[in-house]
C-alpha cells in the first residue's frame, strides 16, 4: 500500500510540473490519482463518494456566482477604478488594492479576486516594474486571504473538509496570522510603487468573459476539489505513517514545494483530523506563504501573471525575497507560539 501511494505522490508532485499534456488536463490528472489512491488504500466506498460530490459544492457555487456578478459589473468597476485612481495618491490606492483584495478573497474566491487585481493594473497604467511589484504583492494577499474560509479558494475548502470542522474555523485558526500580513503586504506595497511617469506597464487584453467560460471555470474547480478529496482520503495511510510524528516545524519549511506545487494538492496529501492544531497551522501558513513565491504556487499568480504576460524570471526576482522574509518571520512566530 506505501509503495503504491508514494508512486502516487510522485507522479502529483512532478507531473503537473513536467508534463504538459498533465498540466492542461490536471482536474482529470488528479482526479485519476485520486480515484488510484483511494483504491489502493480501500477507502473507496459510499462514503467517500458522497463526500467527495458534496464537498466541491459551495465553492463551486461561490466561484460561478461572483463570475457572473463580475462580468455583469465589469464596465462600471473599470470605470470606479480608473476615477479612484485619480482621487487617491497611487501609493495609497496600491495599499487598499492589496489590502481589500486580501480580504475580500475569502468572500469573492481568490480566482475572482486574481480577475479583478488583472482589470485594475491593465487600467491604472503604471511602469513595469511598480506593476510587476503591485501584482506580486497583492497575490500574497490574495493567496493568504483567501484561505480564511472555505469559500474562498480549493485549499481551504480541502482543509476544512478533511478535519471536519465548522465554516470559520481556519479563521480562528491562522486569522491572527494572515490578517496582519495582508496589512503588512499593503503597507509593502504602498512603499515600493514608485510610478514612473509614461513609462511602459504591463498589458493585457481582458475582454469581457462568456458565460460559457464563466461555466466552464466553475466545472473545473467542481472537478479539481473533488479529485483532491479523494486524494486526500486514498493518501491517510500515508500521513499517519510519515507525517504525524513530524515537528510543525520541519513541516512548515518541507511545505516550501507549495512555491512549485499547487498548494492545494500539498493541503490534501498532508493534513489529517488526526494532527492537532498547532501542526495544521504550521502546515498552512507554510503552504500559503511560500505559494506566492513563484507563478505556479497559487491560482492568482497564474491567472494574473498569465493574463498580464509575467514572466517566471521577473515574477521570481521579488516573489522569492519577499517570500523567504515572510516565511522567515513566521517561523520565528511559530517558534515562540505566537
Amino acid at each position: 500500500m506505501i509503495v503504491g501511494l508514494t508512486i502516487i505522490l510522485i507522479f502529483v508532485l512532478l507531473m503537473p510540473f513536467t508534463v504538459k499534456l498533465v498540466e492542461r488536463n490536471l482536474e482529470v490528472f488528479l482526479f485519476i490519482m485520486g480515484i488510484s489512491a483511494a483504491i489502493i488504500s480501500q477507502v473507496l466506498d459510499y462514503s467517500l463518494f458522497i463526500k467527495a460530490i458534496k464537498d466541491p459544492i459551495h465553492i463551486t457555487i461561490a466561484v460561478l456566482i461572483a463570475g457572473l456578478v463580475f462580468r455583469w459589473l465589469q464596465n462600471p468597476i473599470e470605470k470606479g477604478i480608473v476615477g479612484a485612481s485619480k482621487a487617491i495618491p497611487i501609493r495609497l490606492f496600491s495599499a487598499f488594492i492589496v489590502i481589500s483584495l486580501g480580504l475580500l478573497a475569502s468572500i469573492i474566491t481568490a480566482i475572482i479576486a486574481a480577475i479583478v487585481l488583472v482589470t485594475i493594473v491593465s487600467v491604472l497604467r503604471l511602469d513595469r516594474k511598480s506593476e510587476i511589484h503591485l501584482v506580486i504583492l497583492a497575490c500574497f494577499s490574495i493567496g493568504l486571504g483567501a484561505a480564511l474560509t472555505p469559500i474562498g479558494e480549493p485549499l481551504s475548502t480541502i482543509a476544512v473538509s478533511k478535519l471536519d470542522v465548522d465554516f470559520f474555523y481556519l479563521l480562528r485558526l491562522i486569522g491572527p496570522d494572515v490578517i496582519p500580513a495582508v496589512f503588512l503586504f499593503g503597507l509593502l506595497a504602498a512603499m515600493l510603487i514608485k510610478p514612473k511617469k509614461r513609462a511602459l506597464g504591463l498589458s493585457s487584453k481582458l475582454a469581457k468573459e462568456s458565460y460559457f467560460a464563466i461555466l466552464i471555470r466553475s466545472v473545473k474547480i467542481y472537478l479539481f476539489v473533488m479529485a483532491l478529496t479523494l486524494l486526500g482520503a486514498g493518501f491517510e495511510p500515508f500521513i499517519e505513517k510519515y507525517l504525524l510524528g513530524m515537528s510543525p516545524l520541519v513541516l512548515y519549511w518541507i511545505n516550501m514545494i507549495s512555491a512549485i506545487l499547487d498548494n492545494a494538492t500539498l493541503a490534501a496529501a498532508e493534513i489529517s483530523p488526526s494532527m492537532d492544531a498547532a501542526t495544521v497551522k504550521a502546515i498552512l501558513l507554510g503552504l500559503l506563504i511560500s505559494g506566492g513565491m513563484l507563478i505556479p504556487g497559487n491560482i492568482p499568480n497564474i491567472i494574473a501573471a498569465g493574463k498580464l504576460n509575467i514572466t517566471s524570471k521577473e515574477w521570481a526576482r521579488s516573489g522569492v525575497p519577499l517570500g523567504l522574509i515572510a516565511m522567515t518571520v513566521y517561523f520565528l512566530v511559530i517558534l515562540t507560539g505566537g
